[in-house]
């Protein structure tokens, strides 16, 4: 490729029939032998929540000593490939999620309608909830004016807003993360069709037609903008020509997966319950696919703000790939009963295994300088820790990711009793360069995620 100062657009998008297909970001959007912008133009911070419900049996979630060089426990052993950009945060407590006096019974809801928002969500069983605003939507606010979509909010085995699922409390508590308002809760998605479609699809035309008739036709996204890309292939250099090639295969297996998903419903199937369109059978496959579609979405640069809800509060979610066919709502009230702490464990171990898979992918992603992993900073955990008590002291959280070489991990930090769980999103907003005075129940900032 010729050396030049003349650079591809940061925001090149591939328009083909119902598609929009946004590029990652190339050497050659970049101009040459400008060092500084090309530096400036390689930081991309992105911000992302994984909820678990159900906190953890928290004798094999936390680590015996602090500090560098702690051993990894059982939940946590298969995140330990990923020990430099992991830190162990424990300590932190969920105060707006305790019961006040005159609340009714039902903790899951308080729980997930506190956890990002740090306020006590107003008891309710009616269309007249309110929390606070989340803090992951102060974020967006600011990243999404660089990027099409200011934030992606996805889950797994969601319930409606309407009615009550907790006792006292409102479905919309426990069916998202998220908040605009305090009076807004933000639908997630669990369709991983209507994911990519909103990643990929043409958001220039509302008419579903272009749509309809590429499907009807079978084809690809990629099959739309096939003459396109072959042109740009011309225009790129070696790296960049690889780059775009790893990033279309992944943008093709994703969309396979969703297909053969798709394929499975008008099989013959026993009589049991079939998934919903574009949902895979298996609940790893599942997960596996959304994380994969949050890949993209940060390698597209389509959005910097991703929240993810596992699953919901109260899930009967099943684990039989596992072996624990049990429903995990009834196996979390445990009892202390010895089978029951060790299926929970089993359990708790799938997801953080779920979760290793998610920071692969985003360590094997090449973003400007280092991977997706180097810039990324994901908060993994549960706003509850004993899950049979309902407890919202010392939870089980991660952070995971360098954030643009702001967050140094390889480290299990024990912060003293009673510090803010909100006392993290100040830190983060703070690395975004999102100033705020307060969020929720925060007290100030915690300084141990860079410090060494």
């Amino acid at each position: 490729m010729m050396v030049t100062k003349k650079a591809l657009p940061r925001r090149t998008v591939l328009r083909g029939l119902g598609t929009a297909l946004a590029l990652p970001l190339l050497d050659g959007m970049v101009p040459a032998l400008t060092a500084t912008v090309r530096s400036a133009a390689a930081f991309k911070p992105r911000l992302g929540v994984v909820y678990v419900p159900h906190g953890a049996v928290m004798d094999n979630w936390t680590p015996s000593t602090e500090g560098l060089g702690f051993e990894f426990t059982p939940i946590l052993q298969p995140l330990e490939p990923f020990r430099d950009r992991l830190l162990v945060l424990s300590g932190l407590d969920h105060a707006p999620g305790a019961q006040m006096p005159g609340d009714p019974a039902g903790g899951h809801g308080r729980i997930t309608g506190a956890f990002l928002t740090g306020v006590h969500a107003k008891p309710t069983e009616g269309a007249d909830f309110e929390a606070g605003r989340s803090f992951d939507q102060i974020a967006a606010e600011r990243l999404g004016e660089k990027t099409e979509l200011g934030s992606l909010e996805l889950g797994i085995g969601l319930p409606d807003f309407g009615g009550a699922c907790d006792a006292g409390f409102s479905c919309a508590y426990i069916s998202t993360l998220c908040w605009s308002s305090p009076t807004t809760p933000l639908p997630m998605e669990s369709n991983p069709r209507a994911v990519f479609e909103r990643l990929f699809g043409d958001g220039t035309d509302t008419n579903p037609a272009a749509r309809l008739e590429r499907f009807e036709k079978d084809r690809s996204v990629l099959d739309a903008v096939t003459e396109k890309v072959a042109r740009l292939r011309q225009t790129l250099g070696a790296a960049d020509r690889a780059k775009l090639g790893d990033y279309l295969a992944a943008v093709r297996d994703v969309e396979r997966r969703i297909e053969r998903a798709e394929d499975g419903l008008d099989r013959e199937m026993p009589l049991v319950e079939r998934p919903a369109a574009g949902v895979p059978p298996s609940f790893g496959e599942y997960v596996k696919v959304m994380f994969d579609l949050q890949v993209l979405a940060y390698q597209a640069d389509l959005t910097r703000v991703i929240s993810f809800l596992m699953t919901p509060e109260l899930t009967a979610q099943t684990y039989p790939e596992i072996g624990v066919p049990d429903a995990h709502h009834a196996l979390s009230h445990h009892e202390n009963k010895p089978d029951s702490l060790a299926k929970l464990t089993k359990v708790g171990s799938f997801h953080t295994e779920l979760f290793s898979y998610y920071l692969e992918k985003l360590r094997a992603t090449q973003d400007g300088d280092g991977s997706l992993l180097d810039q990324v900073m994901i908060i993994y955990g549960s706003g509850m820790s004993n899950s049979n008590l309902h407890n919202i002291q010392r939870l089980p959280i991660l952070l995971a990711g360098g954030g643009g070489g702001q967050i140094h991990g390889g480290r299990h930090v024990q912060y003293a009793d009673g510090t803010p769980l909100t006392n993290l999103y100040m830190s983060l907003l703070n690395k975004l360069a999102i100033p705020v005075e307060s969020i929720g129940d925060s007290t100030g900032q915690l300084r141990e995620l860079t410090d060494i």
